[in-house]
């Protein structure tokens, strides 16, 4: 079989990590020398790295996190109220295996939406499905499939994620028909996925910001008594990179 021919057919069999690999090896003569094994284990560790990469892609691109962000990047600073250990521990994902949640608090700017959406990111790397939504959005979305006749088909796709991410909790009131499909939404998760909220209230203010007593109640005893805790603080980091960026210029 010509060297060609081997080429498209392992493009064919949608081995491409397997074809690029090779064609470096063609294209480079100490490497042909290299015994046939390890020859090979180059080949096959090439298509599984192609591979990881297009699923993380898939993933990623499912999950629309609304800002990039990988644990790498992680601000520990002092004063920022990030315990690197207990962050350390989320980032093995699991928690989100276990179907536990996360709750990340704080006043506006001190990265709640961005540490949120870099675990989100390390579950993804991990394999998990993960969805991102604001809050106020989610429930337009339910509305909307409701109006639709599609509301069941939604639910079902959320309820398929291992991580839901809810950003923006508390910003906006909610009606009676929002407070229960949150519930609808969360009751799927419970057992089988996880959720991870970022508000700027207390979580002692959410009874009161759900509103209704009943559904307030079987909301927080889903969300809160499996939850890990993180408390933000400090200065915004947009008004930081603001005065970084003035320091330079």
């Amino acid at each position: 079989m010509s060297r060609q021919h081997t080429l498209t057919a392992l493009r064919e069999l949608k081995l491409d990590g397997m074809a690029d690999a090779l064609e470096r090896q063609h294209a480079s003569p100490s490497l042909q020398d290299s015994p046939f094994d390890e020859r090979l284990a180059v080949l096959v560790d090439s298509e599984r790295v192609t591979r990881e990469n297009r699923r993380l892609a898939r993933l990623l691109k499912q999950a629309r996190l609304k800002v990039e962000a990988c644990a790498e990047d992680i601000d520990y600073r002092v004063g920022r109220g990030i315990d690197k250990q207990q962050v350390q521990g989320l980032l093995a994902c699991d928690w989100i295996t276990q179907h536990q949640n996360l709750i990340i608090t704080g006043p506006t700017g001190v990265g709640k939406t961005w540490l949120a959406c870099a675990l989100a990111h390390q579950a993804a790397r991990r394999g998990m499905p993960v969805v991102y939504r604001r809050l106020p959005r989610l429930l337009e979305e339910l509305e909307i499939a409701r109006e639709a006749g599609n509301l069941t088909t939604v639910r079902t796709q959320l309820a398929r994620m291992k991580l839901l991410v809810l950003d923006d909790w508390g910003v906006n009131p909610l009606g009676r028909r929002a407070r229960q499909d949150l519930l609808e939404v969360i009751d799927d998760r419970v057992g089988s996925g996880s959720v991870a909220i970022t508000s700027q209230l207390p979580i002692t203010e959410w009874h009161a910001y759900l509103g209704e007593p009943t559904i307030a109640d079987a909301i927080l005893d889903r969300l809160v008594h499996s939850a890990h805790r993180i408390q933000l603080q400090g200065e915004s980091m947009r008004k930081l990179k603001s005065k970084t960026a003035n320091r330079r210029s």
